[in-house]
């Protein structure tokens, strides 16, 4: 999972079609700051207030952007409860997403979490809808998306395509320049040449759960 504050940062400005000068200015600061500290480094680290205000700004999680990070709540059985929200993402035509109402939640082992790479605030658990992923996925599953992952990579992700969720798998190519979306199952037509820019990110797959 990418953690580093000014990667966090990166990608947000580029997957939001956000502006370094405008984002410098939104806080208070010179037109260059964001671009001196994502690039350059400069400051080391977000001043407090900078970073709230970023935060509240991107809907994000603060201990994103370097800020303390909140002891997940575990409940008396030892789990962390993560969120079953009340959206599909589509392995077929698409499936819309009117919410993200939680249905439920399910407790996951803390420890689990953080070998997996990730931080209960930014879990949630989503169901599949379709079989264009089949075999890797069938409809009815529950996958576990990790939504502080949003620069793409190869694997599993959560997508939105023109307001609806699909889940794909990524292949990107060695230059990053251009990114393919496939679908596992054969019979379902791919996107084999998309700009990583355009491509809005959910989050990425770590997890795959179903009923026998």
């Amino acid at each position: 999972m990418d953690t580093d504050p000014r990667t966090v940062l990166e990608a947000l400005i580029r997957d939001r079609r956000e502006d370094y000068t405008a984002l410098s200015r939104l806080i208070g600061r010179n037109a260059a700051y964001i671009q001196q500290f994502i690039k350059r480094g400069s400051p080391r680290r977000l001043a407090e207030e900078d970073r709230r205000r970023l935060a509240r700004y991107f809907g994000i999680d603060e201990a994103l952007l370097g800020g303390p990070t909140a002891a997940p709540a575990v409940g008396e059985d030892g789990l962390v409860p993560i969120p079953r929200l009340d959206v599909g993402a589509s392995a077929g035509g698409g499936a819309a997403d009117p919410s993200e109402r939680a249905l439920g939640r399910i407790g996951f082992d803390p420890a689990w979490l953080r070998r997996l790479g990730v931080a209960p605030a930014t879990a949630a658990l989503i169901r599949v809808e379709g079989d264009s992923m089949a075999p890797t996925l069938a409809d009815g599953d529950e996958i576990l998306v990790d939504r502080a992952v949003r620069r793409l990579r190869d694997g599993l992700f959560v997508l939105r395509l023109d307001g609806a969720l699909v889940v794909k798998r990524v292949s990107v190519r060695p230059d990053g320049a251009r990114v393919s979306i496939l679908s596992d199952n054969p019979a379902y037509p791919g996107w084999p040449d998309c700009d990583p820019a355009a491509v809005d990110v959910v989050g990425r797959v770590v997890w795959v759960g179903r009923r026998l």
